[in-house]
């Protein structure tokens, strides 16, 4: 990440700002004008350059003033916006309404994403919360053609899990049963881990699925195994720069894509509960999200259940307030769960 002077960063700081607040390319003259800078506006515009040459900003067009580009937004969130609070009158009133709601957790998870959605006025997801580890309880294999095959993993607490496997050779129904029978004998009770090290005692085939397993496992440990709730998706495409865009419908529709999602949670969620991840453009590993960010976050009660939480817009977003919105919220859902999971 490029080093920039103070100047720099003063100059990359009220880009950002202006740029939120309007949509519009930001110039030298507006600069100096609307903040007393004390600089020149050729100076200005000097370090505008440079910020542009580091690959901070952007010039749309030849004429036009600048634009954060995503690596500015990064810098921004990860070297200068510092810790923010919501106001104290908001905070007391997303409290009022948590300690109003009944003793139920589907209807916090729906109000969290209500809540979140209001005040980031963006879209919001959060997850039911669930148990911290995904624990092996049967496993079926079902021959569907040829070398396909269904896996069907069941694991404790009643959460179902199937994907469907395109094996090297094509087996018969009785040695995918039989070898499903001889991993559920093994392997019931365990954790992903658990299941992992029980593949020495398998042959190809076994190993193969056993693999599968735990990673799918791994994959309900990272995300919510329940419902998914979603709220302000209008918000999103009434921001300017979505308005007819497939950008906007790429990135809402992976909020309907359960397995997307998942992966997505999986790899950006932090490992802490109230942790604050921020994903700018999709990071270069997610094309659906290079109009976008997300800012997540864990909740729960380690140990007992956690859940995910989080907001998605475009990259064109207050990451102050929104920051603010997802910390808050995270903490008053891990108060309700850890109340309700361990009294």
């Amino acid at each position: 990440m490029a080093e920039l002077t103070q100047r720099q960063e003063t100059m990359l700081a009220l880009i950002i700002h202006e740029y939120t607040e309007t949509g519009q390319p930001v110039g030298s003259v507006n600069l100096v004008d609307k903040y007393n800078l004390g600089v020149s506006s050729a100076t200005v515009r000097n370090e505008m350059v440079a910020l542009t040459d580091s690959g901070l900003l952007r010039q749309p067009h030849t004429s036009a003033g600048r634009v954060p580009s995503e690596e500015g937004y990064r810098y921004f969130v990860r070297r200068l916006l510092g810790e923010t609070e919501l106001p104290v009158a908001e905070k007391r009133m997303i409290s009022h309404q948590f300690h109003q709601a009944h003793a139920d957790i589907d209807e916090w998870v729906r109000l969290a994403a209500a809540v979140l959605a209001q005040h980031s006025r963006v879209a919001s997801l959060v997850t039911a919360p669930h148990p911290e580890r995904a624990i092996f309880k049967h496993l079926e294999l079902i021959s569907t053609q040829g070398r396909q095959v269904l896996m069907v993993l069941v694991l404790q607490g009643g959460d179902v899990r199937q994907q469907m496997l395109s094996l090297a050779e094509a087996f018969d129904q009785q040695r995918l049963s039989q070898t499903a029978e001889q991993i559920t004998r093994l392997c019931v009770g365990k954790d992903a881990e658990g299941v992992a090290a029980q593949a020495a005692h398998f042959s190809e085939l076994g190993r193969e699925l056993i693999r599968l397993a735990s990673e799918v496992m791994a994959r309900t440990d990272a995300v919510s195994a329940g419902e998914v709730y979603r709220d302000g998706l209008a918000n999103v495409f009434s921001q300017p720069e979505f308005v007819d865009s497939d950008g906007a419908r790429n990135a809402l529709r992976l909020l309907e894509e359960r397995s997307f999602l998942e992966e997505v949670l999986a790899k950006a969620l932090s490992p802490t509960v109230g942790g604050i991840q921020v994903v700018i453009g999709g990071e270069g590993a997610w094309e659906e999200l290079r109009d976008c960010s997300m800012v997540l976050a864990r909740y729960g009660a380690p140990g007992f259940a956690t859940g995910a939480l989080g907001v998605l817009g475009p990259t064109r977003m207050p990451y102050g307030r929104t920051i603010s919105a997802v910390r808050y919220v995270a903490g008053l859902m891990s108060d309700l769960v850890i109340e309700s999971f361990t009294g």
